[in-house]
């Protein structure tokens, strides 16, 4: 049985539909990181992404051809588009015109009172979301200065900068992010926002860094302020191919029992009892389940040590025993694997076990 987590109370704002905050189911992004101008490079790249749980992805809008060519990929987008505007202010309307869900700004680099009033207008007009994001790599100096440096008192500040422009032009379809390379600082942050306002908060660790430090480093940070009902939407940032960015996103929220999307895989660290080849059968099957939907978990176990036990928790399991490969299904043995094709085997099984389930669901 999961914990029960107690969601604060944070006010709703719609990203091309899709709702953030106000109870609203946390929602998972990611971000494309080839060139914007390459229209078909970026769509093929959010396809990829909203097949493995994306929600909602962040193009960065860095030039003027960037911005026109978010037009075309805004309209072949399966999932609602945020546009990433830092620096110039024009990038933002003109992001607005080409039909984005959701812009971001960066307070760091945007903080003209009369921008940020003619971007508020035109959002406001065409009822845009704003994302205040605030990273502690890019506070205003003044602020460093008055708090002693990057700490959560100078990052809250900057946000509450921003907020106050957007506030008193009677803007309020805020998003907040405030994100640091250091994960319990991003906590501390958070914890701080999540108690002093109730605009939605979109979590994430910035610079998280490559695939294996970043994923530990953002669950650490993601867990903990969920955990706390904290958070309305989440990222985990990760150097290089944001193809596992939503995998891993969708494992913090299905490992606090949040939500369940895609199946779950578990699988024993192997030992001399081992029977079987556990990490290449377990790594197989997490790829060829990548894209599936389904509540279920298939277990990968070596021996018959702690298998059985597993397997009666399981879904799926698969089990080296000295007679072989076992196949359980709903905690039964129903007997070993036939030929030689494991994984084609494995993943007839896992197919059928899903469709099955959304019968049995949708019955």
């Amino acid at each position: 049985m999961g914990i029960s987590i107690s969601r604060s109370h944070t006010r709703m704002v719609l990203a091309g539909g899709l709702p953030i905050g106000g109870g609203a189911p946390i929602s998972v992004q990611s971000m494309t990181n080839v060139p914007t101008t390459d229209i078909e490079a970026v769509c093929n790249q959010i396809n990829m992404l909203a097949n493995r749980g994306t929600e909602i992805i962040r193009v960065a809008v860095p030039d003027k051809e960037s911005a026109i060519a978010l037009r075309s990929i805004i309209e072949r987008s399966p999932v609602p588009v945020v546009s990433d505007i830092h620096f110039d202010p024009e990038l933002a309307i003109m992001a607005l015109e080409a039909g984005t869900d959701k812009l971001r700004l960066n307070p760091g680099n945007i903080r003209q009172r009369s921008d940020i009033w003619r971007i508020s207008e035109k959002a406001s007009e065409l009822q845009v979301p704003i994302r205040i994001g605030v990273n502690s790599g890019s506070l205003p100096g003044d602020l460093r200065d008055k708090y002693g440096g990057v700490n959560r008192d100078s990052m809250w500040a900057t946000a509450q900068r921003h907020l106050a422009l957007l506030e008193e032009t009677g803007f309020q379809d805020i998003v907040l992010s405030l994100k640091s390379s250091d994960p319990m600082l991003t906590v501390e942050v958070n914890r701080l926002a999540s108690g002093e306002c109730d605009y939605p908060l979109h979590l994430g660790v910035t610079e998280a860094g490559p695939r294996l430090t970043g994923s530990v480093r953002s669950a650490v940070a993601l867990s903990v302020l969920l955990a706390e009902g904290i958070g309305d939407t989440i990222r985990v940032s990760l150097s290089g191919s944001p193809e596992k960015e939503p995998v891993v996103g969708w494992e913090i929220l299905s490992s606090l029992d949040i939500r369940h999307r895609f199946p779950r895989v578990i699988s024993c660290p192997t030992c001399a009892r081992a029977r079987i080849d556990v990490a290449g059968i377990a790594e197989s099957v997490q790829e060829s389940i990548e894209g599936k939907t389904g509540n279920i978990t298939i277990a990968v176990m070596g021996c018959e040590v702690n298998g059985p036990g597993e397997a009666r928790d399981a879904d799926v399991a698969l089990i080296g025993t000295p007679s072989g490969i076992q196949i359980f299904i709903d905690g039964k043995n129903t007997g070993g694997i036939p030929g030689s094709d494991i994984q084609g085997y494995l993943d007839g099984i896992i197919d059928s076990y899903i469709r099955e389930s959304e019968k049995t669901a949708g019955g």
